[in-house]
């Protein structure tokens, strides 16, 4: 398939392209050290020959992502499943989703797709701030990212916004790939999950026709991702703490790496992803009499209440929210034992945290909000 020469800098790597980029990693010593953490005792020649048995960049997935998930659930979950009866495997589709991890929101995607039926994964939306190592910027386009490019004058955003838009019609239109996109630009730190506008207006920047007919044809369904704990829960709240304390705080690279790394590795109890129907027919049937921003803002609105109303929650969801609402109300939907399990639970993520000036009830209260607004919002939905 001739790819326009366009989208050549933000796209996975096409086939062809492999073999080299496979040199490029394997060549690198952080990507050989990281090997040897994930593979111990396998030799390098064994993993690039591997490596190099892989011609698509699905076979790369299927022979080390898939793998490599199935190993980390065994030992980092108590099961990981997807309600996908609401769509078709054989059609394709873009995936707007809540964002809780930085990378296993869409790993754990590809893989429960395989296990649905589908002869493809997604491609996979990811912002260039997380990819300053060349060979991580290699290692995501092998695995079908394409690139989200942030930090830009005005003038280059929406250059760069129509490049982008461009790119995820021509993905669903000409190659025929699934698309993950996450709802909002970043993580809701505080679980409080609502798709921002400007990533729907971002997309109706490609394809032809109105608004609505421009998102029809990227084939939308809103997927709702619940975790029963968050491993980043805790480097979470420490950043609302510092965020409040010190004048201009950001997170830096390594911030990113430590939660990218915490996020894989930690304990996330049980993990159900839920698929909603296509919106391409709530589309059609819109009124877009009403103006440009209120048929967007109506569009984000049907996305959220769809991710709402399909979170799996969990007893520690309950326990936080009658915490949060200093209420017994949801008490029926645990037992004591729930409760006593989620309070340990919280002491031994608060002591994790090791910040100047460390503000225990502030960090606590972080805490419980991001694990009782899923269910808020699920009451909401109802």
């Amino acid at each position: 398939m001739k790819i326009p020469s366009e989208f050549d800098h933000i796209r996975p790597f096409e086939p062809e392209e492999l073999p080299a980029v496979y040199d490029r990693l394997l060549a690198n010593p952080q990507f050989r050290q990281v090997l040897a953490y994930l593979y111990p005792g396998v030799g390098i020649d064994d993993i690039a020959a591997r490596m190099r048995a892989c011609r698509t960049n699905l076979e790369f997935q299927v022979a080390f992502c898939y793998r490599f998930l199935e190993q980390l659930l065994a030992k980092a979950s108590t099961g990981c499943d997807m309600d996908a009866s609401a769509i078709d495997n054989t059609r394709r589709y873009t995936f707007i989703s809540n964002h809780r991890d930085i990378v296993l929101d869409s790993a754990l995607l590809d893989k429960l797709l395989i296990d649905a039926g589908f002869t493809t994964t997604c491609e996979i939306a990811i912002g260039d701030n997380l990819l300053s190592l060349p060979w991580v910027k290699d290692l995501v386009r092998v695995n079908k990212s394409f690139i989200v490019e942030r930090s830009l004058s005005p003038r280059e955003m929406l250059v760069a916004s129509k490049r982008l838009a461009a790119y995820m019609h021509f993905a669903i239109a000409d190659k025929q790939e699934n698309i993950w996109i996450a709802q909002r630009e970043g993580r809701a730190k505080n679980s409080d999950d609502r798709t921002q506008e400007a990533i729907l207006k971002m997309m109706a920047m490609g394809g032809e026709g109105s608004l609505t007919e421009r998102l029809a044809s990227l084939h939308i369904v809103p997927l709702t991702i619940s975790y029963e704990y968050d491993p980043c829960d805790f480097l979470k709240a420490a950043e609302f703490q510092l965020k409040r304390d010190v004048p201009g705080w950001h997170k830096s690279a390594n911030d990113d790496v430590v939660s990218m790394r915490t996020g894989i590795m930690g304990y996330k109890g049980r993990i159900h992803y839920h698929c909603s129907p296509c919106i391409d027919e709530w589309l059609n049937q819109m009124d877009t009499s009403v103006g440009k921003q209120a048929v967007l803002a109506a569009i984000a609105r049907h996305i959220d209440t769809e991710i709402h109303r399909h979170y799996r929650l969990y007893p520690c969801n309950y326990v936080a929210l009658g915490l949060m609402e200093g209420t017994t109300s949801y008490d029926n939907y645990y037992t004591h034992h729930d409760q006593a399990e989620f309070e340990h639970y919280l002491s031994g993520q608060l002591a994790k945290i090791d910040i100047p000036d460390k503000d225990e009830d502030f960090l606590r209260a972080r805490m419980i909000e991001m694990y009782a607004n899923p269910a808020r919002n699920f009451i909401a939905a109802q």
